[in-house]
């Protein structure tokens, strides 16, 4: 391994030295997406941030089962167990069955997650192929005495389980401050405290996904699920459990006591949590009318930004806010990282045309280690990006012949580059993905060398300003002419 890594956990507030139950494997579990609607820009930043840690965690010889699950039943609209389930009010509005909906989604949801090339996970498991295993989780909590049946509904009694456990231990809020903020129940709730929540819920004559268990034809509570799905997967307690920072205070906090309670192990050694997006300054949401889905950034079809921007240059603008920060999308911030993003791949284009000299004005190594201490500090991918604006830096000198490099440190900087650039940061070089580009490119910097060679200047110029009017860039050297695009 390169070094120690450190990682914040939520669960200590601190950095902490990543060692892994049984190394080299290691358990990593992110809540995946509800899918009865198209994934919005949150979510992707989430599961970017995550293959950022999937990849650099193999990357440094760690086995990973990576583990996100689709949650495709259970999750009503309110987190206090309020509410028609989300996907069967979009089955009954659209006229379609729920796993219509679901299947709609979860391939929507999939596409967009290739567009920003993030690697699939080791298992996507969906919480309607795990009812068997939520169910025997639920007997196994019953049996503890920390959870009541009423009427067909089962319910976790959250201070009782406090009696003896801190329910607040993720959050760090206690147990009086959260009974204090907890609206009073109605006369009609079948909860013992304010703070229960539902492991198992009776369904409605008319509710479409149900099924049958010990105390009612029914379905788990949305908490349930992952305790479930993680645990089936990853055991009784693994490395890592992640998402956003909002399933902090009700969903992880559930987990964490369904799984203390049935389990007696907290599921996760290391709770890591991402950010949530803004929009100049504002909070991202539909409420406030400046959200967009990912087509709509893509497009530019949005009303807050001027333009559109491609998926690498998204995933690019993310990866330059470390993932706990909050990440602010405006148009100068956006203009900014583009700017940025096509001088890295420009550079990267100029890599293997380098030539190496006996000696070397340029040391390497500490380079690729300042590359490795950032990723090493909690996966801190803008500082990593700087250094690798450093070593664009570098390449540029060297390709403009000021800057000399031995071969020993060429063959160095080319590994490092396509280390961190395509496996770590997980980027692709959009400008070259059409693989006959450079071939065309060529033929016409050939037909420009010949008129030059044949002193038709005017033809050579013309050829130079048309490609520069297109955004492509020549540029003639001891070595011949290169391109770039901008």
């Amino acid at each position: 391994m390169k070094q120690n890594l450190f990682v914040y956990n939520t669960l200590t507030r601190k950095k902490e030295e990543f060692k892994p139950l049984n190394a080299p494997h290691v358990g990593m579990y992110v809540c995946g997406p509800t899918v009865y609607s198209d994934v919005h820009m949150g979510n992707c930043r989430t599961y970017i941030s995550f293959d950022l840690i999937f990849r650099y965690l193999q990357h440094l010889g760690y086995k990973v089962r990576y583990v996100r699950n689709v949650t495709d039943a259970g999750h009503l609209e309110g987190d206090a167990d309020e509410g028609e389930d989300k996907i069967t009010k979009k089955a009954k509005l659209e006229k379609l069955e729920p796993m219509e909906v679901v299947q709609q989604y979860t391939v929507g949801f999939r596409e967009v997650m290739k567009t920003f090339n993030t690697l699939p996970p080791s298992i996507e498991p969906t919480a309607t192929g795990h009812i068997i295993e939520q169910i025997e989780m639920v007997k196994g909590i019953l049996d503890k005495g920390l959870a009541y049946e009423v009427d067909g509904s089962v319910y976790f009694d959250v201070e009782k389980y406090n009696s003896s456990q801190d329910y607040g231990v993720l959050s760090g809020r206690n147990l009086e401050d959260m009974l204090n903020n907890t609206r009073t129940l109605g006369g009609q709730d079948e909860k013992h405290g304010k703070l229960d929540f539902a492991l198992w819920i009776k369904a409605k004559p008319e509710h479409l996904m149900k099924w049958p268990s010990p105390w009612s034809v029914g379905f788990p509570g949305w908490h349930l699920e992952c305790s479930a799905m993680s645990h089936k997967y990853l055991g009784d307690q693994f490395d890592i459990h992640g998402g956003g920072l909002d399933l902090v205070p009700t969903h992880h906090t559930n987990e964490i006591a369904q799984n203390m309670a049935c389990c007696g192990k907290n599921p996760a050694r290391y709770w890591v949590h991402t950010n949530m997006l803004t929009v100049n300054g504002q909070k991202m949401s539909k409420s406030l009318g400046n959200s967009f889905l990912p087509h709509e950034l893509f497009s530019g079809n949005n009303h807050i930004l001027t333009k559109g921007y491609s998926p690498m240059m998204v995933r690019f603008f993310m990866l330059q806010a470390h993932y706990r920060s909050t990440l602010d999308f405006g148009n100068e911030a956006m203009e900014a990282s583009e700017k940025g993003f096509k001088r890295l791949m420009n550079a990267l284009s100029l890599l293997d045309g380098l030539k190496s000299s006996p000696a070397t004005e340029v040391d390497i190594q500490p380079l690729i280690d300042r590359c490795y201490d950032a990723m090493n500090d909690d996966f801190n991918s803008p500082v990593l990006i700087a250094e690798l604006f450093e070593a664009s830096r570098i390449i540029n000198s060297v390709h403009d012949s000021k800057l000399k490099i031995d071969q020993k440190n060429l063959d160095l900087l080319k590994n490092m580059m396509h280390t961190f650039v395509f496996d770590v940061l997980g980027l692709k070089d959009e400008q070259t993905e059409n693989d006959d580009l450079p071939k065309i490119m060529d033929f016409i910097v050939d037909l420009r060398n010949e008129a030059k060679v044949n002193k038709d200047y005017a033809t050579s110029d013309k050829i130079r300003n048309g490609l520069q009017q297109i955004g492509f860039q020549l540029k003639d050297g001891k070595e011949g002419t290169t391109w770039t695009k901008n």
